[in-house]
């Protein structure tokens, strides 16, 4: 499964100091893993799917909340 190896590299990388384009595609690349492990879990069911995407979720909604809180505070 090298998705979900890729998936929980991914929710290991730090996040400090990023910029605002890393930061965002940091956000799509989170989307389209969490997309791709979908897809597969449709097909399997496996839990241990859930739990990676439920990681790397929850990093992707923190990279959100920071790219919103930089596009508010630069208006």
């Amino acid at each position: 499964m090298e998705l979900v190896e890729k998936a929980l590299e991914f929710e290991k990388r730090k996040m400090a100091h990023m910029t605002f384009s890393d930061r965002i595609s940091a956000s799509r690349e989170a989307k389209i893993l969490v997309l791709k492990i979908n897809e597969i879990y449709k097909k399997t069911k496996d839990p241990k799917l859930m739990e990676v995407m439920k990681l790397v979720t929850v990093k992707k909604r923190k990279i959100e909340k920071r790219l919103k809180g930089i596009v508010r505070s630069s208006i």
